[in-house]
């Protein structure tokens, strides 16, 4: 068992490597989970989990994908336990909703990015984690793929399921993307990202 000395060593430790991504980290378990408090909660219990196992770790340089490794499997368990909150009502803005002219804009943001967090949480926690990490974040196929400890195809399958569900929810919502086809600037060869055209569709409207 880890003395005193050797707690406050791997505390240190675990800032310093934590540090340059600490606010993307925690962002990404908001948007996994199905609330700002889960998510909280989510990336509180994957630090100390880090914390736990960080001896564990010999390199460093891998710290990254290792630390959303944990991430993402206290996230699928959370999932598990909790898998009947997918059949709870999901309280989506309408449409039409008005929004006042002070302060508008960063009101639309806030309707817009509760609409998207919504229409994740209707995912499968391994296409939810593959979409948020790819559309959002910004990681590459093969970072996920370690990430997921999945293979390459896999991740992109689970890519392709997961936009062609959110496509049909903002369908259904009434947001229909308005180019779907167009060409995607990534240079995995796959389509647009499906939040993106969403996003373009609701330009103009709360």
């Amino acid at each position: 068992m880890p003395n005193a000395e050797g707690r406050a060593s791997d505390a240190e430790r675990l800032v310093e490597l934590l540090g340059p991504f600490h606010s993307q980290a925690a962002a990404v378990a908001r948007r996994l989970a199905r609330s700002n408090a889960d998510g909280d909660d989510l990336f509180q219990e994957t630090v100390l989990r880090a914390l736990v196992a960080l001896p564990t770790l010999r390199d460093a340089s891998r710290f990254r994908s290792w630390f959303f490794a944990i991430l993402l499997r206290l996230h699928r368990n959370r999932a598990r336990r909790s898998f009947w909150q997918r059949f709870l009502p999901l309280d989506v803005d309408a449409p039409h909703e008005v929004v006042g002219e002070d302060g508008s804009a960063w009101e639309e943001e806030r309707i817009r990015a509760r609409r998207v967090s919504r229409a994740l949480a209707t995912l499968p926690p391994e296409q939810r984690e593959a979409v948020v990490l790819f559309e959002l974040e910004g990681f590459s196929i093969e970072e996920i793929a370690m990430m997921q400890h999945a293979s390459v195809s896999a991740v992109k399958s689970r890519l392709s399921r997961g936009r062609a569900h959110l496509r049909r929810i903002y369908e259904r919502w009434g947001f229909a993307p308005r180019t779907p086809t167009i060409p995607s600037v990534r240079p995995s060869g796959l389509p647009t990202p499906v939040l993106a055209e969403a996003m373009k569709a609701e330009e103009g409207r709360p």
